[in-house]
């Protein structure tokens, strides 16, 4: 991939200092999403999970990731997110998320929702994802503090075309590991500061 070609990519997404940063980091070594060995630069298929202990309730977790509408006020490179159809446990939205001027992608996604425990997404019609699918799950924290859950992530994602990996490999790498920290900024925004720091929970 050309320089010129990384820099458009980053340039709206993040602040210089940061994209001269990700444009080194690039340069050196390929990243790796945490708790999987690396993949090949050009592998179209990428997986994450992260298991944390949170100072915030199951219902304020799960209202926050439930509100797919409020996605494009604060998930980075989220440009739309309108709701079609809304039932008691399922939710459709069409989303959009940008790497202007190179791709902008629309998508339907399909949300299940058992309150407050799982939020669970599919994405369905999209030109860039062959599959894209998120899973939230919220439980019990810590004994002594009700405002506390522990927080299960999964995300899996494969691109569709081999160009649209290596166009946006290294910014989804960036985005997927920034997901939960922007849905924790939104709860913090809601709700005030944690009850806790937030903890590594064992699987």
């Amino acid at each position: 991939m050309r320089m010129a070609a990384v820099t458009c990519i980053l340039r709206p997404l993040f602040s210089d200092q940061y994209m001269s940063t990700a444009v080194t980091a690039l340069c050196i070594c390929r990243r790796t999403l945490f708790g999987f060995p690396e993949k090949p630069f050009n592998s179209r298929r990428k997986q994450y999970y992260e298991r944390r202990i949170l100072g915030y309730s199951k219902e304020m977790l799960f209202d926050v990731v439930a509100r797919v509408e409020d996605y494009n006020q604060f998930l980075p490179a989220c440009i739309r997110s309108e709701i079609t159809f809304r039932g008691p446990d399922f939710v459709k939205a069409e989303l959009e998320i940008g790497f202007p001027p190179m791709i902008v992608e629309s998508y339907t996604s399909h949300v299940t929702l058992k309150k407050p425990t799982l939020v669970k997404a599919n994405c369905f019609d999209g030109r860039l994802f062959r599959h894209l699918a998120t899973e939230w799950k919220f439980s019990d924290g810590l004994s002594n503090n009700s405002k506390s859950c522990t927080l299960e992530f999964k995300l899996d994602f494969e691109f569709r075309s081999e160009l649209y990996s290596r166009l946006v490999n290294s910014v989804f790498d960036e985005l997927v590991r920034q997901t939960v920290n922007a849905f924790l900024r939104r709860v913090e925004h809601l709700h005030g500061r944690p009850s806790h720091a937030s903890l590594i929970a064992d699987k």
